[in-house]
């Protein structure tokens, strides 16, 4: 296993999931996000079923970065309850965990 995570969101719009993308990489807090447009939905929410067209986000960064990541998608998310969901990066070419390790805060 890595030190590495790759944390999911989606976002209501293109535009939303542009603005989180860039924060996030701007703030040194993911090396890459990867946006996916057009994403569809299909969930329970406030006892109904909804459909959605979302663009999800494939946030890659560092374990210990992922509670500055969490919160900078809820400062600039607007959903109510946002998906913020963080997988294990278990395995990874060395020449792209280096990489992203150059890309993200040390976490100070």
């Amino acid at each position: 296993m890595t030190d590495f995570v790759q944390v999911s969101t989606t976002a209501g719009t293109a535009d939303e999931a542009h603005r989180i993308a860039t924060a996030l990489v701007e703030r040194k807090l993911a090396a890459c996000v990867q946006i996916i447009p057009q994403a569809h939905s299909i969930y329970r929410w406030q006892g109904e079923v909804e459909q959605a067209q979302e663009s999800l986000c494939l946030i890659k960064t560092r374990r210990t970065l992922v509670g500055q990541v969490e919160a900078a998608i809820r400062e600039l998310h607007s959903y109510d309850c946002p998906e913020i969901i963080v997988v294990a990066i278990e395995s990874a070419s060395a020449s792209y965990l280096r990489w992203m390790d150059e890309q993200l805060s040390d976490g100070n």
